[in-house]
């Protein structure tokens, strides 16, 4: 766990047994950020920050959606950032927060075993570089949950960005109608349609969470309010820029499959023609092969009599023909 003390003097660090202390004072806030849920924190949040149960089962695990409870001094807010992992699947990173007057604590939620924890790291020491070199000094709580956040909505916005190039490469190449993998290419269109799928999931929820947020915070000044607006503001963007993308990428998709379902017709049409072509050849010689040519012995005369005649006459109306040139061996 990482303790901090921010006011107008700066910022300073502290062991987070000196939180008590901390909360004492009278100008500042701190900051207390937990990357892994240990004993330390099973302690510490309840006995000095007296976290409710219920939220501090919510730390301990994982939650798949995000979420806002209002106590009378402070805030619990679950979010979650996304992380792209292997084979296009998107990693919910969940970051809960306690949100008081003149304290704010991060908790990292488990991670997926595959998951590095720097990954979820990533927002929450971006801003702590920020604040340590000084570039950054928020002046309360929500002034530095602000700074996170926008942090995340930020990623999440580069995410679009980088996914609306790779849509913009897939409509270049099927409008280039290049001869592709169908089952690879669909595959292509699909799992960037899921990610950005999932990112425009977890701006939307985010969105509701905030927007929940801002009517139940009462014990903060108007200008904290704002920023919570603002974050809000945010989300919604994102999930607007990610829906509309979306639905660009389901034209093209549809295109792609239209024209690939088409050709598969043709296709099918075709066999259909050679197979009518095909089927009297294929009825014709089921019979010469079953009646005139036996297992023992093949009649030899009425064999190269068919076969002499077949170019004449239509296959189907030499089937009598041939029927009546039977002759089974003993």
């Amino acid at each position: 766990m990482t303790l901090r003390w921010i006011d107008g003097a700066g910022v300073r660090l502290h062991e987070p047994s000196n939180l008590p202390a901390l909360l004492d004072r009278a100008n500042g806030f701190a900051w207390l950020d937990v990357p892994v849920w240990s004993e330390d924190a099973e302690r510490l949040l309840p006995d000095e920050l007296h976290c409710p149960p219920s939220a501090l089962k919510d730390c301990r695990e994982r939650n798949h959606i995000p979420r806002v409870h209002r106590y009378p001094d402070r805030l619990f807010i679950v979010l979650h950032a996304p992380e792209i992992g292997r084979g296009g699947h998107v990693h919910y990173l969940e970051l809960d927060q306690f949100i008081g007057q003149n304290f704010l604590v991060t908790v990292h939620a488990p991670l997926n075993p595959v998951v590095p924890l720097e990954a979820a790291l990533r927002e929450t020491q971006q801003v702590a570089d920020r604040i340590d070199s000084g570039r950054l000094t928020p002046i309360s709580p929500f002034g530095l949950t602000y700074a996170i956040v926008s942090t995340i909505a930020r990623r999440k916005s580069a995410l679009v960005a980088d996914l609306v190039r790779q849509v913009g490469l897939l409509e270049q190449r099927v409008m280039l109608s290049s001869d592709e993998e169908p089952e690879l290419f669909l595959a292509e269109l699909f799992t960037a349609r899921h990610e950005l799928l999932t990112i425009r999931t977890m701006a939307a929820q985010g969105g509701e969470i905030h927007r929940r947020a801002i009517k139940l915070t009462t014990f903060a000044p108007a200008s904290d309010v704002d920023l919570l607006r603002d974050v809000l503001d945010q989300y919604e963007r994102v999930a607007n820029i990610s829906e509309s993308q979306i639905d660009f990428l389901k034209g093209v998709t549809e295109f792609y499959r239209a024209r690939t379902d088409t050709k598969m017709t043709i296709a099918a049409e075709r066999l259909a023609v050679i197979a009518a072509i095909t089927l009297p050849v294929t009825a014709t010689s089921s019979v010469v092969g079953l009646n005139v040519i036996v297992n023992d012995h093949t009649l030899v005369v009425p064999l190269v009599l068919l076969l002499a005649d077949g170019h004449d006459v239509h296959p189907v109306a030499d089937l009598d023909q041939a029927a009546g040139l039977v002759v089974r061996a003993p």
